[in-house]
């Protein structure tokens, strides 16, 4: 099997035994002398190691013209291995921008003030190496990535941390990886798993959503191995994230070119007067100063003729925003029970206007911190009681609405019945947690957030118990 040590200016092969694994190592020298820039989120390499020939690229493993090869990437019942290889002081950088973001490595949270530093810088990306299933990926973007997840592990001192890979993030730096596509892949997200001692919920909420019939990325299980130096480190049980602006819209859309947006900030709550283009943040159609579709959105929804002329109200909103499916996304986040989005929080969804409707569909997104009552005030009631209609119109307006709350009801009706009986997500629980336990079990310390050996069960059995309580939740709110 190979053995392949990564270092600036040369690849070194040589032949090792292993029993069941392909594993990487990457080393420096002590006269290694990397120099680098940051510049837009990224590391701008001063030094030349440009001389290497991508002799793993197959057109099926490497090339833009591939099919996105689902079923090897997001195989539902595998926990596969992704190993990152990068240069010591590649990751030193890494390290010193965390640092300069967020603080001392295991300072705790927001030093001597406490709570969350705001920033909105991403961290840095630099090139390393990633292998999998004894191929190599060369100078991938890999950068570190999450908000209050990614600085509160940080904080903690846990290195398990959350990353964004792009795999031709560097091609203008390196010709040789032009369009370098992970089996169609152009950028894929490695989430930590934070705060789900299960490591479950990021990948059976996901599943929910697609089995309710909406469109969601795909996700899978993945142990990730980092070496930046000494050789490699087990850092956790993740969970693989197909990326929305990649090949979400690609494969779940007939059109890729409408407008897509990840709203942040006050404006993503579609609050009279909150409007703020700045803060719609689009990922597709950067360059094109077009807000109409949002800003239509926040102006109909807020409307006065939703008291004086309702149906008229529904038909103008119907034209602009995909009122069915945003229903019934309501319905599968309420009943499984995710507080961390719309609702409670100004972030975490995407709006892709599509181009087939002309009409903005939602999309869910980031859901390790669904399918418990949760944080920041919990999840939402099954019947919104305490939520602030003009704070949260999109929710508050619609289920006022006679037409639109019995829509709802029908879907969280089915959703019980279906995407989230308790004889289908108990059988789901059962099959994930026997799949991942031997690796969760093999977390270490600084790189788990299990403090001891029966957390990850317990999670287990939490989640067995939420879904026979949210079924009973239902049918108190539908009786």
């Amino acid at each position: 099997m190979k053995y392949i040590k990564s270092k600036l200016n040369l690849l070194v092969v040589a032949v090792v035994f292993s029993i069941t694994l392909v594993t990487f190592s990457s080393c420096n020298n002590d006269d290694d002398v990397v120099t680098t820039t940051e510049e837009e989120g990224e590391v701008v390499v001063d030094t030349d190691d440009s001389d290497f020939e991508t002799t793993d690229w197959t057109a099926e493993t490497h090339s833009k013209d591939a099919d996105a090869n689902f079923d090897e990437v997001f195989e539902d019942n595998a926990v596969k291995r992704l190993d990152i290889v990068v240069t010591e002081a590649r990751w030193q950088s890494m390290l010193d921008d965390m640092t300069n973001l967020y603080g001392t490595f295991g300072a705790g949270a927001g030093g001597p003030g406490g709570g969350l530093t705001e920033t909105d810088e991403d961290p840095i990306f630099v090139p390393a190496e990633v292998f999998y299933n004894g191929k190599e990926w060369y100078r991938v973007g890999v950068r570190f990535k999450g908000n209050s997840s990614l600085q509160t592990s940080w904080q903690n001192g846990i290195l398990k941390l959350s990353f964004k890979l792009d795999f031709d993030e560097f091609e203008d730096d390196y010709p040789q990886i032009d369009n370098q596509r992970f089996y169609g892949f152009k950028k894929l997200s490695l989430k930590n798993n934070f705060d789900d001692k299960s490591m479950l919920r990021e990948k059976v909420a996901t599943d929910v959503f697609r089995n309710a019939g909406l469109v969601a990325s795909h996700t899978a299980f993945y142990t990730v191995y980092v070496d930046h130096g000494d050789g490699p480190q087990y850092f956790g049980v993740y969970t693989m994230v197909e990326e929305v602006d990649d090949t979400v819209l690609d494969t779940q859309f007939s059109d890729d070119d409408g407008n897509l947006y990840k709203p942040d900030g006050d404006a993503a709550s579609f609050a009279l007067g909150s409007y703020n283009e700045s803060e719609y943040v689009k990922k597709t159609n950067e360059d094109e100063g077009d807000f109409d579709d949002v800003a239509s959105l926040l102006a109909i929804v807020n409307d006065g003729s939703r008291t004086s002329d309702p149906a008229t109200w529904r038909t103008n909103l119907d034209a602009v925003l995909d009122t069915d499916v945003f229903l019934k996304y309501l319905a599968v986040n309420t009943v499984v029970q995710n507080w961390d989005t719309y609702g409670r929080m100004t972030h975490n969804y995407f709006l892709y206007n599509n181009p087939d409707t002309s009409k903005l569909t939602w999309i869910p997104w980031d859901n390790n911190e669904a399918l418990q009552t949760g944080k920041m005030g919990g999840s939402l009631p099954l019947d919104f009681s305490g939520l602030n209609s003009t704070e949260w119109p999109l929710i508050g307006y619609l289920y006022q609405d006679a037409v639109y709350k019995t829509q709802y009801d029908t879907y969280v009706q089915e959703v019980v019945d279906d995407a989230f009986s308790i004889s289908t997500m108990q059988s789901l629980y059962a099959t994930y947690a026997a799949l991942i336990e031997p690796y969760a079990a093999s977390e270490v310390a600084g790189y788990s957030f299990l403090e001891n050996s029966s957390d990850f069960q317990n999670a287990v059995n939490e989640l067995n118990t939420h879904v026979t309580s949210r079924a009973a939740a239902v049918s108190d709110y539908l009786d």
